[in-house]
């Protein structure tokens, strides 16, 4: 079912000859991917400031940069949303950095896994080509039926997409005949 403002936009099309605004277009895409057994990465929820304290441990949520309060609501609403909408979701893997996993309970209580291959790599550059590739061997093996979805850092997301995400925004991605496609974004006005 589509959000109020998106049937307004389509009644508007059929009236006046308006043209859907592409981020919108690009966003229902997205869905549609989504529906049919596509993979979303997204960047962890809102967990203020960059990189992790020089004493972080992965067993450690104490030693971690974590979730706020915005960061948990965003969370809780990309669940609300996926449900809403009735995307079937078979897998959720994570990082193994608490605001990740936190993301994915808050998201997806229960379903989730912890996943090395998503880890960041943000403060060990060396590690990220072995990690970019262990990661999309197990996004390019996805066959659905219902989504994947992984929750992971800005870092992998752009070395396997060279999109730059921000906290909490989905980048879908679908099987094509060559590999993994693009199929749209889903900004964190997307969740509600």
């Amino acid at each position: 079912m589509l959000p109020v403002r998106q049937w307004a936009a389509i009644c508007l099309v059929f009236v006046f000859g308006l043209a859907i605004p592409p981020a919108v277009e690009a966003e229902e895409e997205a869905w549609l991917a989504l529906s049919d057994g596509g993979i979303v990465l997204f960047r962890h929820a809102l967990a203020p400031g960059t990189g992790d304290p020089r004493n972080f441990r992965i067993g450690d949520c104490e030693t971690q940069r974590n979730l706020d309060a915005a960061g948990r609501d965003d969370a809780r609403k990309i669940g609300n949303t996926f449900r809403d909408r009735g995307i079937r979701v078979d897998q959720v893997l994570t990082s193994e950095w608490c605001r990740c996993w936190e993301t994915a309970e808050l998201a997806f209580p229960g379903q989730w896994t912890r996943e090395p291959a998503f880890n960041s790599f943000f403060q060990n550059r060396s590690a990220g080509p072995a990690q970019t590739a262990a990661a999309r061997t197990i996004l390019e093996q996805w066959q659905g039926p219902g989504a994947l979805v992984v929750i992971t850092h800005q870092v992998n997301i752009t070395a396997l997409t060279d999109i730059f995400p921000a906290s909490g925004e989905g980048i879908v991605l679908r099987s094509g005949p060559d590999g993994l496609v693009l199929a749209g974004r889903l900004p964190v006005s997307a969740f509600r």
